[in-house]
């Protein structure tokens, strides 16, 4: 069975990391292609993952089933309305890896009605170790909503949300998220630095320990909170250290942290996206 012709409009990070973990899993190359306006980057790009890599959106685009839009949400309305008669006339399932874009605004750009998932990926995808949201419009069909997640599950795990504005969430949770897990990481370095240990050896205990107890977390069918308590002693040495984050408002401050992030999610959809009276038709009616 033919696999579907894929087009990823920008050949960035993102792009090169769901195109490699796509060929890692044996999808032909000869059914991914790519854009970018740099032609000498087209060329590297071609080199390095095998793909057909070219500067024309529209002419890459004709040939396509599906569309995964990899640019910067900045860049994502011009590029858009580029490829606006292209899908209108091949309607092909759209992908969009742009974030805080929401499908009412990308379907507008793209000239009206079309099937659009969109995605939030975070930045482990780019070693196949993501944590991917994805959100299908109502044109959506179940057949491209299984696309869709074979094409992002390429990258990592996958999970689907009912509700648009869950990704918001989403990109406060685990789009942001490793940040948040790099800040206590560099916390916990500086400290092992602080208590005497050499900066070498500080990070890499504080890395491991990192991917221990997430793989812990990963394999237990206990939640968190039942792990922190099966490996806090009473009187012991983490019991202490748990009672300062405690009396700092530890999970308060996480919780504050991403209230900021989600409500910053919603603010560039609003900044980004149409403005409100902009949902009209040519001729000027409510659409």
């Amino acid at each position: 069975m033919t696999q579907p012709t894929l087009c990823f409009i920008g050949a960035g990070n993102m792009a090169r990391s769901i195109i490699g973990g796509l060929i890692a899993d044996g999808y032909p190359k000869q059914q991914i292609l790519a854009t970018d306006p740099n032609l000498a980057h087209c060329q590297q790009f071609t080199q390095t993952m095998g793909v057909a890599c070219d500067v024309d959106n529209v002419q890459t685009a004709v040939q396509a089933d599906i569309i995964i839009l990899a640019v910067k949400p900045q860049q994502l309305s011009a590029v858009c309305q580029e490829l606006a008669e292209t899908v209108q006339q091949n309607q092909p399932l759209i992908i969009s890896v742009a974030a805080g874009i929401r499908t009412q605004d990308i379907a507008q750009w793209l000239g009206g009605e079309v099937a659009i998932v969109r995605a939030m990926p975070n930045t482990p995808a780019l070693i196949q170790s993501g944590a991917t949201a994805l959100f299908a419009n109502h044109l959506v069909k179940d057949e491209q909503k299984d696309q869709a997640e074979h094409i992002l599950r390429s990258t990592g795990l996958v999970v689907w949300v009912k509700e648009e504005q869950q990704i918001d969430a989403v990109t406060a949770l685990s789009g942001s998220g490793p940040a948040y897990y790099f800040l206590f990481m560099e916390a916990m370095e500086q400290a092992g630095e602080q208590l005497g240990l050499d900066a070498k050896t500080a990070r890499v205990l504080t890395l491991q320990t990192a991917l221990g107890a997430a793989k812990m977390a990963m394999e237990s069918s206990d939640d968190p909170a039942t792990l922190r308590q099966k490996v806090t002693s009473p009187g012991g040495t983490t019991e202490q250290a748990l009672k300062v984050f405690e009396s700092q408002g530890c999970k308060e401050i996480v919780q504050q942290a991403m209230q900021a992030a989600y409500h910053r999610s919603l603010s560039l959809a609003e900044e980004l996206g149409n403005p409100p009276n902009a949902l009209q038709n040519k001729t000027g009616e409510n659409a």
